[in-house]
């Protein structure tokens, strides 16, 4: 526990880094402080920080900086959220039209880069509905067969399936044809569900082909299904603390490059209510130090079915990163809902 003086000294420094991004002194925190305390006090009150873990020393300089722990001691106990004001409110809302869903969510992810000058992420809800309306065998070779499928939508996925034996044209035709006449339109679910029983009907030897089919197939078209729209990644080449540190941006945009721990990252979120902020190495999915993340979900008739949020520096001005998060949640969520 702090006292209301060591707070205080927090805060202000805190905000004061955020604000300037350079080491803050002990002649910055008695101006900006409101405090009458001696730079002795100051001092000793800084020593006490960083004793505990909360704010650190740069080696090139007298003045200190915040560190994850005291970033996220400012975030849950110190700051004061700022409301956007009524003109960025109305913009989001112009924006964010209700009539064309997959518009709306890649519309979101821009106006959460442009409004922050960080990235914004969007995960799109899984699917639901029919996992493929027609698929394909093709052989490549002896043991490897090339899946093809089109989706309802018209989206066309395709998969290496490995098999233990050599499959003829024929039985690859043939094996499409059971596929597209028995489950074209069924969700994965159906589709698992009548497995068993219907192949029986086709000799043994293509049992395993359509079970792998089914299993990749719907694997693939729900890899499509659930998304990752990223928007702006390039700001952080602008961000000052960022641009210095080369081995972390590498970092980050090569977990931007695999999305599957940035999907596992965002998934937390969904079981949150409300904003949920990751700083530094926080996340077991996403240990990077010099990096946050401020998400929120977004529902659907009450149901939560994907999540929004920014990817910046440690050193972002949460209290108003963080609104600006909520309002584009609640704003999709409103506008899935009607549509």
């Amino acid at each position: 526990m702090l006292n209301e003086r060591a707070q205080i000294l927090l805060k202000t420094l805190v905000e004061r880094y955020i604000h300037e991004g350079q080491p803050v002194g002990s002649r910055a925190l008695s101006k900006f402080s409101g405090l009458d305390l001696s730079p002795a006090t100051i001092r000793n009150v800084m020593s006490d920080l960083e004793e505990i873990g909360l704010v650190t020393s740069p080696h090139t300089s007298a003045g200190r900086i915040p560190t994850s722990k005291g970033y996220r001691f400012f975030v849950d106990s110190l700051m004061i959220v700022k409301s956007l004001d009524a003109i960025e409110i109305s913009h989001l809302e112009s924006q964010l039209h209700p009539d064309n869903p997959s518009r709306l969510l890649n519309v979101a992810s821009q106006l959460l880069s442009e409004l922050t000058q960080f990235a914004g992420v969007v995960i799109t809800p899984k699917r639901k509905g029919p996992v493929f309306r027609y698929i394909e065998f093709m052989a490549l070779s002896e043991k490897r067969i090339l899946l093809i499928i089109v989706t309802p939508e018209g989206d066309v996925q395709n998969r290496i399936i490995f098999t233990d034996k050599t499959y003829s044209q024929t039985d690859l035709i043939e094996a499409g044809n059971f596929i597209n006449q028995h489950y074209a339109g069924c969700t994965l679910d159906e589709i698992r569900g009548r497995l068993d029983n219907e192949l029986r009907q086709l000799r043994s030897e293509m049992t395993s082909l359509m079970s792998a089919a089914i299993e990749v197939g719907g694997n693939a078209v729900n890899e499509s299904s659930e998304a990752v729209v990223l928007t702006g990644e390039r700001n952080l080449l602008q961000v000052d603390d960022l641009a210095e540190n080369l081995s972390s941006l590498k970092n980050l945009f090569e977990l931007f490059e695999r999305k599957t721990k940035l999907l596992q990252l965002l998934e937390l979120s969904r079981q949150a209510h409300g904003v949920k902020i990751f700083i530094g190495g926080e996340s077991e999915v996403m240990s990077l130090e010099e990096f946050s993340v401020v998400t929120a979900p977004y529902e659907i008739e009450g149901e939560v079915v994907g999540t929004v949020g920014v990817i910046g520096p440690r050193r972002m001005a949460y209290e108003r990163v963080i609104p600006i998060v909520d309002i584009t949640a609640k704003l999709i969520s409103s506008g899935l809902s009607q549509h």
